[in-house]
């Protein structure tokens, strides 16, 4: 009988030193492992986003972003693309271009100035003229040019945004009837900005440092031989950018050779 119990003891001692005390102590191991291990970090997303001037891919937070549009450099932001676009620009598209003649190269810029209504600043009726959604009832003067269909390739406002309406791949219709020199249609080989004003009230600083801009990246793309004033293509019919523009300025903030100004560098 005495043999029987010690079996059975010794036998309960095997099975809880095999069986029993591990499992126990593998459970108590779990739980302490679960008390002190810290969650696996989430995997972070980079987003890849897509240089608009040079196509290169690059970190969305290591990109430059304006209007949905991303660049790799605040050079490239202040340059016009392959497709004719200002980075720096904020796009607002006007149906109002059409194709550059065949075998035609773009060398001349052409300063303007307009106000809608006449005299009057803000708002957004030049948008509207340019992208034919001006109202006629708005506004008397609305009513005499709403029928026109015109663009122009940049606005420069007051506070020295700039909008482009057409790229300058495109023929925008700003200079209308004109010629310099010997070469009528000065839409053909133009581009064409508009600065915010009337030509008698003195244009802000803030729009010709966007001029000067502007200038450095349109000769950047394109070989420019002269910078003229509507005035001086459309003698007559035509007083912009008007006695107030400083010539003089951006000639010299722009570094713009006298030879590339014909015209002079008076204002006019």
């Amino acid at each position: 009988m005495l043999k029987v119990i010690q079996f059975f003891i010794f036998f309960g001692l095997v099975y809880w030193a095999v069986y029993i005390y591990p499992k126990k102590s593998r459970l108590r191991r779990e739980k302490r492992d679960q008390q002190t291990s810290k969650p696996s970090p989430k995997p972070q997303i980079v987003k890849i986003v897509s240089c608009e001037y040079c196509k290169v891919r690059l970190p969305l937070s290591e990109s430059y972003e304006y209007q949905k549009r991303h660049f790799c450099s605040i050079d490239h932001y202040h340059s016009i693309n392959s497709d004719g676009f200002l980075g720096s620009a904020r796009q607002v598209r006007s149906p109002n271009y059409d194709d550059r003649p065949e075998g035609v190269t773009v060398d001349t810029v052409v300063i303007h100035h307009i106000s809608l209504p006449e005299g009057k600043f803000g708002g957004d009726a030049i948008e509207a003229f340019f992208t034919n959604r001006l109202n006629p009832d708005e506004d008397p003067y609305f009513a005499t040019i709403a029928h026109l269909q015109v663009s122009s390739h940049f606005l420069i406002q007051r506070n020295g945004l700039v909008v482009q309406f057409v790229s300058t791949e495109n023929r925008a219709w700003h200079a209308g009837a004109s010629q310099l020199f010997n070469r009528e249609r000065v839409n053909d080989f133009s581009i064409g900005i508009e600065l915010e004003g009337t030509g008698d009230v003195p244009f802000e600083k803030e729009q010709y440092d966007a001029l000067v801009k502007m200038i450095a990246s349109i000769e950047k793309k394109y070989k420019i031989q002269y910078f003229v004033g509507h005035s001086d293509i459309s003698p007559g019919r035509k007083t912009d950018p008007g006695k107030s523009f400083d010539w003089n300025y951006v000639s010299q903030s722009a570094k713009i050779p006298e030879n590339k100004l014909p015209f002079g560098l008076l204002a006019r």
